[in-house]
């Protein structure tokens, strides 16, 4: 996959997570070069004007799809930037930058659809549907709702789920599930919260 990026020389933390996420980069300025980019990032950074003039320039002249690396501060600007694709906030996660990529290439993979009553989740986009309505779900939700649903029925105590879930490198305590339990709770309904069920002492079973 190669990627388009700008500004020239991005923030550390950015060529780092692009270095983990095993892409290929090139600056957004080497445009005859265009037709090869699966997708271009942009990192808002401390001129984000700027970044969003060229970046809309791009998503015109080219029709290339864009991601925007924003920090927290920043996030109030993308409501009106409606030819951005997707975003990341800063410092990126590899894995998520990584998944969120793959999503906006141009030849995306039609992907698994896993299936759950009536919930659906689709493992090449990473979007989730209850009754064809989408749920708005973080990367880690996402991850954590796919594994119950491909292992239902069983008990998993929360140091499983941590390992499982968010790997043997992970240093977040027990309250890091409760946590996104409570939230995929929520953002199923309540009518379907209860298919994540509490085991007292334990951990948690789907189905």
């Amino acid at each position: 996959m190669l990627v388009a990026v700008y500004p020239p020389q991005p923030s550390s933390e950015l060529a780092e997570a692009l270095l983990l996420a095993g892409v290929d980069t090139v600056s957004v300025a080497e445009q005859p070069e265009a037709d090869d980019w699966a997708v271009a990032v942009f990192e808002l950074a401390d001129q984000p004007a700027a970044a969003l003039r060229t970046a809309r320039g791009l998503v015109e002249d080219l029709g290339v799809r864009v991601l925007v690396v924003v920090g927290r501060n920043q996030a109030g600007l993308l409501p009106g930037a409606d030819f951005v694709s997707d975003f990341v906030l800063n410092p990126p996660d590899p894995v998520e930058l990584r998944v969120r990529l793959a999503r906006l290439t141009r030849d995306e993979p039609a992907g698994e659809i896993i299936r759950f009553k009536d919930l659906e989740l689709n493992t090449a986009t990473y979007q989730a549907t209850v009754i064809g309505k989408p749920v708005d779900l973080t990367y880690m939700e996402y991850e954590l709702l796919r594994f119950f649903v491909g292992n239902q029925g069983r008990v998993w105590s929360r140091e499983q789920l941590l390992s499982k879930v968010w790997g043997y490198d992970y240093f977040g305590g027990a309250r890091t599930v409760d946590v996104h339990v409570r939230r995929l709770r929520s953002k199923l309904g309540e009518e379907r919260a209860s298919w994540i069920s509490t085991v007292r002492s334990v951990g948690y079973r789907f189905g």
